[in-house]
């Protein structure tokens, strides 16, 4: 036998529903970071060059009516000396010519000068040891 259908029955439908959350947590393990500063000696091997005057005094003793221009005669500068003397004229009497010739020394020097690297290193606490572990593939080598 079967049971009558009635018009106004009510089927419940459910469906379930996933909801995520999120939220920061503190979980303890504090980073810090550290600089190391290295020195290490870089070697060099360098000229440098140094330049000097030789002046020589040539004596003249001669009249002349105009003090002379500084001139050059090749890499030698030429600068006249003159003073005044008093006669029964005044004349300008070239008394010495004062020759600068320049000459240029190249020395090679060599030695070491210390320069300085620096690196981080990044540490993260660890809570049941409550010590600083480094952390990533550059402290492999890590010397303290």
């Amino acid at each position: 036998m079967k049971a009558p259908i009635h018009p106004n029955v009510t089927v419940p439908v459910t469906e379930e529903q996933l909801e995520i959350h999120r939220e920061i947590v503190d979980t303890g393990h504090t980073l810090r970071l550290r600089k190391l500063v290295e020195q290490f000696n870089v070697a060099f091997d360098e000229h440098l060059s140094r330049e000097h005057i030789e002046a020589e005094r040539h004596p003249i003793g001669r009249v002349v009516e105009e003090i002379p221009p500084v001139r050059n005669e090749g890499d030698v500068i030429i600068v006249s000396v003159v003073e005044e003397r008093l006669v029964t004229k005044k004349e300008l009497v070239l008394v010495e010519e004062i020759r600068l010739t320049l000459r240029r020394e190249a020395t090679r020097v060599q030695g070491e000068i210390p320069l300085r690297r620096e690196r981080v290193v990044i540490e993260r606490l660890d809570p049941a040891t409550n010590q600083w572990r480094p952390e990533g593939p550059e402290t492999k080598n890590l010397k303290e």
